[in-house]
């Protein structure tokens, strides 16, 4: 059964969610965007040489690694300007930021190479103003690292075989050269350890799970999105452990061919259409509950919040200003095939962000 709330009426009208299911090119030769849809597993092929405007061309792998009660965040990103190299932990239960630092550069948008894909075996190796970052993708693991002189974080997550994501490009409509493509890929068990001065927190894969946000865009000057997702161990009536997870972001480009919007259950890909929130949160409902739901029903869920990360990176003509949003989530989700599984007390979360950058 559709349902609908004011906001859809805002956005571009869905059209059939195109699936990719072989490799295609990104970029023609003029770097206009000759593809738009979702697919699978990282399959559409990025020349970071086909760029036109290389100012505006900007790279990241993001790792977002948490058990509910504490968050890591470890991040490379090249902005083409410059970029940097992070590491976080923050406490979510207590609200406090535990420890934060941040090895920028200036320049270096050849020299600091991410990946062409994001989920093909690959290895990223960078020292950055004292800082080291290291990241290696195989087929069934992934490993990640950062060290400076305050901070040693070792991570290791474990991939199920032939594990599908969703990655997706958004072009922008008035703009024929820019696009916002990502692969999400979560439900990764996750275990390591993050140290720094007078803290030594342990995760385990029992509890802890990873995120990782992979992106490759070249965007108009203002973005404001919402990401929302999650993973978690779910205990059928038999006893048995089953993976699920959920990708829900929308609000960025044109969604006529597609909608960043997947459920995910023991690796497989569930796509669902697109999700909106009930009520706007802004500017003083970050801590009230969320009601999301989905167009086709399939996405019906409740976050009751117990913690508003929020941060605002303020520098006048670039400003990243971000409401990232813990809470535990209940409701009903929908697979392929129209079973229907229910979520209690699942910790995930939603962001809403604007952006000038």
């Amino acid at each position: 059964m559709e349902k609908t709330y004011k906001g859809w009426q805002e956005w571009t009208e869905p059209g059939e969610q195109r699936e990719y299911t072989e490799l295609t090119p990104l970029l023609a030769d003029d770097g206009t965007v000759i593809a738009a849809g979702w697919a699978r597993h990282g399959l559409f092929q990025y020349d970071r040489s086909l760029v036109k405007h290389k100012m505006r061309r900007k790279e990241w792998d993001f790792y977002q690694i948490s058990d509910g009660e504490f968050m890591v965040q470890i991040n490379f990103a090249n902005i083409s300007l410059g970029g940097y190299a992070s590491a976080m932990l923050v406490d979510l239960k207590n609200h406090k930021i535990l420890a934060n630092e941040m090895s920028p550069f200036v320049g270096g948008a050849n020299k600091y190479v991410l990946p062409a894909r994001g989920d093909e075996p690959n290895t990223v190796h960078f020292a950055v103003g004292g800082a080291d970052f290291y990241a290696e993708t195989g087929e069934t693991k992934r490993r990640l690292s950062f060290r400076n002189k305050k901070v040693e974080a070792e991570f290791t997550m474990d991939i199920l075989p032939g594990q599908e994501n969703i990655t997706t490009v958004l072009p922008f409509k008035g703009f024929p050269d820019r696009y916002f493509m990502t692969t999400k890929q979560n439900c990764l068990p996750c275990e390591g350890v993050f140290k720094a001065p007078g803290i030594e927190k342990k995760f385990s894969k029992d509890s802890c799970f990873c995120v990782l946000d992979w992106g490759r865009v070249c965007t108009p000057y203002k973005l404001v999105w919402y990401w929302g997702n999650g993973s978690a161990w779910l205990t059928e009536e038999d006893g048995s452990k089953h993976l699920f997870g959920f990708e829900i972001t929308w609000g960025i480009g044109d969604e006529s061919n597609a909608t960043e919007t997947c459920l995910f259950y023991d690796g497989k890909a569930h796509k669902i259409g697109p999700v909106d929130v009930e009520t706007f949160p802004k500017p003083d409902g970050y801590e009230k509950p969320w009601k999301f739901i989905s167009r086709d029903g399939r996405f019906d869920m409740t976050m009751e919040p117990f913690y508003d990360h929020h941060s605002d990176l303020n520098v006048g003509v670039m400003r990243m200003h971000s409401h990232q949003v813990h809470g535990k989530w209940n409701g009903t989700v929908t697979l392929d095939g129209g079973r229907v599984l229910e979520i209690k007390d699942m910790y995930a979360f939603c962001e809403y962000v604007e952006n000038r950058w």
